[in-house]
């Protein structure tokens, strides 16, 4: 079965929330940025990961973005300066 590439980036305004988000996020995901994850997952896995994250926001002032890259779409993502490029995955699934 193929996985899914998601870009995960979330803006939470209480800093206790904000750690336990990018704390939780690290069991699926590597993070890029301060606000950004991505993660590599099964459909199964990233719709789980979906479902828990919510629970770290206060969905009146926060919010969590889910983009899900194809497999030509991850291979184009440039990257500059510091912090790991993407990964490439043989097994991706074309969404």
């Amino acid at each position: 079965m193929g996985k899914l590439f998601v870009v995960v980036s979330y803006d939470v305004s209480d800093d206790r929330k904000r750690r336990k988000l990018a704390k939780f996020l690290l069991d699926y995901g590597k993070r890029v940025q301060k606000s950004v994850f991505e993660v590599v997952a099964s459909r199964k896995s990233v719709e789980k990961m979906k479902r828990r994250a919510r629970k770290f926001i206060d969905e009146e002032t926060d919010s969590i973005r889910y983009y899900t890259l194809c497999g030509r779409c991850v291979v184009a993502v440039e990257h500059y300066g510091a912090g790991p490029p993407p990964e490439e995955e043989e097994d991706l699934i074309v969404v």
